[in-house]
């Protein structure tokens, strides 16, 4: 395997917390799959955890060098958790078309946040 791509990305906590305020579910819809909301709303600060899963679509899309647009979506792009706490990417849609398009065998990703930032970064493996 060889690196396809790596991205990285950091968002501000409040950015994404007023565009669940002022947009609501139009929002969380557009980017986020019924799993990330599932995740996040079940957690004691949503916000946080939706910054750091809006960092880490981001991060993947720079990774894969197609950045969000016309063929990678928000929500071909899905961040789950392992039983272990280890986070973890599912593509889908376009996504999962360009990742087998390009031999592209695995994502992997780390996620942080504190109190007013959350970042993440991707590795993208390929076949040679």
């Amino acid at each position: 395997m060889i690196i396809f791509g790596i991205g990285i990305d950091v968002v501000e906590v409040e950015r994404i917390s007023l565009s669940l305020t002022e947009f609501g579910i139009r929002f969380s819809n557009k980017v986020f799959t019924r799993l990330e909301q599932d995740y996040c709303e079940s957690q004691k600060h949503p916000a946080i955890h939706y910054a750091a899963r809006f960092a880490a679509k981001e991060a993947v899309a720079k990774a894969l060098g197609t950045g969000i647009g016309k063929q990678l979506g928000w929500l071909d792009v899905e961040v789950s958790r392992r039983s272990s706490g280890e986070p973890e990417v599912s593509l889908r849609g376009d996504g999962k078309i360009f990742a087998e398009a390009n031999n592209i065998t695995q994502i992997k990703i780390s996620l942080t946040h504190a109190e007013h930032y959350a970042a993440a970064n991707a590795v993208v493996l390929c076949e040679a």
